[in-house]
């Protein structure tokens, strides 16, 4: 077990009742915040790596810690992903004022400009993802009311069809409403 700042004393878990005991353990723990960052801070292990900031820190080591959070991070996490989830653990856990953050930035450039850079890009594509899904989910409900008003309550395998087709093919479909007789006309694949 791992805990960030205190442990139980305990490091045994039971469960049971007055008659029988269902499950019985003992467990290591590891408080990180007893742990001094130094030891950790060139570890290739990543989960040591994320966590220093959570590790025992002087005051005016915080931004070094930080920065070599980072660095393992970028050296040790290759799916983008990960490394953006990781980079907001070890932002919001080291919670470094502005004033270390501007002397973050002015000590690290290069890693400052690298994050900054990589957060924005993936802020980026997350938004231009969700209107995306937002355009889709709007051509859906419009190709959906379409089908209504023409052929009344619509099966659902057409609305799994629906569910299932790209932006492309619901804006063909909303066109093909038009002219078509049945829902299998409207799904033709007229390209």
């Amino acid at each position: 077990m791992i805990f960030l700042r205190g442990g139980p004393r305990r490091r045994e878990l039971v469960l049971g009742g007055d008659r029988h005991t269902f499950l019985s353990f003992r467990f290591l723990s590891c408080e990180l915040a007893t742990l001094p960052y130094e030891r950790f801070r060139e570890s290739d292990n990543i989960v040591a790596r994320i966590n220093l900031p959570n590790m025992q820190v002087a005051p005016e080591y915080r931004v070094e810690a930080y920065a070599s959070a980072l660095q393992g991070l970028m050296r040790l996490e290759a799916d983008p992903e990960k490394q953006l989830k990781y980079f907001d653990f070890i932002d919001i856990y080291a919670d470094l004022d502005d004033n270390e953050h501007a002397r973050y930035e002015l000590e690290y450039p290069e890693e400052a400009e690298i994050m900054g850079t990589f957060s924005e890009r993936y802020i980026r594509q997350g938004m231009e993802r969700g209107e995306q899904l937002g355009v889709r989910k709007g051509e859906a409900r419009v190709l959906l009311t379409q089908l209504q008003l023409k052929f009344g309550e619509v099966p659902d395998s057409v609305r799994a069809a629906i569910d299932e087709a790209d932006a492309e093919t619901l804006l063909r479909w909303s066109t093909q409403v038009l002219t078509a007789t049945t829902f299998d006309e409207v799904l033709a694949d007229n390209r």
